[in-house]
């Protein structure tokens, strides 16, 4: 007779942690982050380093008041949240508008839920959805890429997102954007938040995530392609005032958005099918305002309506349990 040993759940196990799973989507992010200091300097490094510093010291103070002990500083969402809110301000932000956005993301966002694992909302994305609403033109005072400089001075100028909305507006066409090249922005030599501007060193992070296992590849593609289909039958029907879906693919936050921000554990559905309904639903509202809204720019609107969704599309999307019908037969 053969012994058997009976055990509760969970079955299954991991040597990945939350640290595992923070500091890899940290690392990812380094490429992106870097393409930031290389095209904006100085600035882009101080308002990193500022962003991460006041994200780790509201942290500590949050777990003080609550009485937690700092053992959860060492989880990295705290320097996570501040490398993303970071990576989608403009390089020139003063001080007290990272120090705002810090509040934000940390005490307004993340805390007030409850901490990590609480939060309905993405801290970084709630955070830069503030500051753009209450500083617009702070935060779309985008400036200039160029080798890398010492030098805090900056030449701000439009991103092609803007020039294109305000082109549509002026002139109802594209203007000048329809003749742009497309490689500059792949690349990173074009305005916008620091860590944007580089499609292909996001892509470069999101491949390595998808091959870590860090995140799925059904909400980053998802969303992706469905921005790129939705755009491109726009496009088809009018290519004079509508741009080409490679152009919506390489600028503005979409590869940061879909890859980095969207995928967030604690406010993204947990079921595959859940997921790809996420995705299409992000792209379908970024789209939206893209070509219809008032702002040039959807993708932080996207996610954040899409994570009000995420408990009525994990409840309906939910798999059967082993022994229980389905909700279906349940009412039969």
């Amino acid at each position: 007779m053969t012994n058997t040993v009976l055990s509760p759940a969970p079955h299954l196990r991991t040597t990945k942690t939350i640290e595992t799973a923070m500091y890899s989507v940290i690392l990812a992010l380094l490429p992106g982050a870097a393409v930031g200091m290389y095209f904006f300097g100085l600035n882009a490094i101080r308002v990193i380093a500022l962003s991460i510093v006041l994200c780790v010291a509201f942290e500590a103070l949050a777990l003080r008041i609550r009485g937690r002990g700092m053992e959860p500083l060492k989880d990295g969402s705290a320097v996570l949240t501040g490398l993303l809110l970071a990576m989608n301000l403009p390089s020139n932000s003063p001080a007290w508008l990272i120090l705002i956005g810090c509040v934000v993301a940390i005490l307004m966002t993340k805390h007030v839920y409850g901490g990590l694992g609480y939060n309905s909302f993405n801290p970084a994305l709630v955070a830069r959805v503030f500051l753009l609403i209450s500083f617009p033109v702070v935060m779309t005072s985008w400036p200039e890429p160029k080798s890398f400089t010492l030098s805090l001075d900056t030449v701000t100028k439009a991103t092609p997102l803007g020039d294109m909305k305000m082109s549509l507006l002026l002139n109802g066409n594209l203007g000048d954007i329809a003749n742009m090249s497309l490689m500059d922005p792949f690349i990173g030599r074009l305005g916008g938040s620091l860590g944007e501007i580089s499609a292909l060193a996001l892509l470069a992070g999101g491949i390595f995530l998808i091959a870590r296992g860090i995140i799925t590849w059904h909400i980053p593609v998802t969303y992706i392609t469905t921005v790129f289909v939705m755009t491109w039958i726009y496009w088809l029907l009018d290519p004079v005032k509508y741009a080409s879906p490679v152009f919506h693919m390489v600028t503005g936050g979409l590869m940061l958005g879909a890859i980095f921000m969207a995928t967030d554990y604690v406010t993204s559905p947990i079921t595959p099918k859940g997921m790809i309904v996420f995705g299409v639903g992000c792209g379908a509202i970024t789209v939206f305002i893209r070509l219809f809204g008032g702002y040039p720019e959807g993708v932080s609107f996207a996610i954040l309506l899409m994570n009000a969704a995420t408990p009525l599309i994990d409840r309906y999307t939910q798999p059967r349990v082993f022994g229980y019908p389905t909700r279906k037969e349940a009412k039969a």
